[in-house]
């Protein structure tokens, strides 16, 4: 008897539960890729793929850095338009509506908590959280009090070959240093009156 309560209570707490989690997800997806963008992402990318290109291929047509490229046709980067003509050219197959939506929207920088279940991506961020103490000591031991910039930030993926032949990857993050500064109160532009 309390195996069989046990399991309609399962079964009651699931319908309850499953429907909400998907109207929560379904919310967020379109929350972050509202107006089409997800539409125009999976486009960009099936011209992409068309083309038969990597992303190495494409950074180095648009001079920038690999991840950027990518970044770019996930719409987590703003296509300039000095790269855009390159872009283009590179991929003839995305049309003039998407080159130019992909240089007048702001992007959207997040992501979907659903990616951090991808092993690539949980493993980078193990592997970033894991190191994160020691990062952040080595940085501020060599700059000092502050922390490294993600906004004037280069991200470059690439492989090397081990010392047993082994093919390994290289992510290179290359950030602008930014110290904190000391708050002095006289420096303080936005400051209220004290009464």
């Amino acid at each position: 008897m309390f195996a069989a309560s046990r399991t309609l209570v399962t079964r009651t707490i699931t319908r309850q539960l499953i429907p909400t989690f998907t109207a929560v997800h379904s919310i967020k997806t379109r929350h972050l890729h509202s107006d089409g963008i997800a539409e125009r992402v999976e486009r960009i990318l099936a011209a992409k793929t068309k083309s038969g290109k990597s992303y190495d291929d494409l950074a180095s047509e648009l001079g920038v850095t690999n991840a950027y490229a990518a970044q770019l046709l996930l719409g987590q980067a703003k296509l300039t338009p000095n790269t855009a003509p390159a872009l283009k050219k590179s991929l003839p197959e995305i049309d003039d509506i998407d080159i130019q939506a992909m240089q007048d929207d702001f992007p959207m920088r997040s992501f979907n908590d659903e990616i951090l279940k991808e092993p690539n991506v949980y493993r980078t961020y193990e592997a970033v959280t894991h190191y994160g103490e020691a990062i952040k000591r080595i940085i501020n031991e060599q700059c000092g009090d502050g922390i490294m910039s993600a906004i004037d930030f280069y991200l470059d993926v690439g492989t090397t070959t081990g010392k047993h032949g082994e093919k390994r990857v290289v992510i290179t993050f290359n950030g602008k240093f930014l110290p904190f500064i000391e708050q002095v109160a006289d420096d303080n532009g936005a400051k209220s009156p004290r009464s």
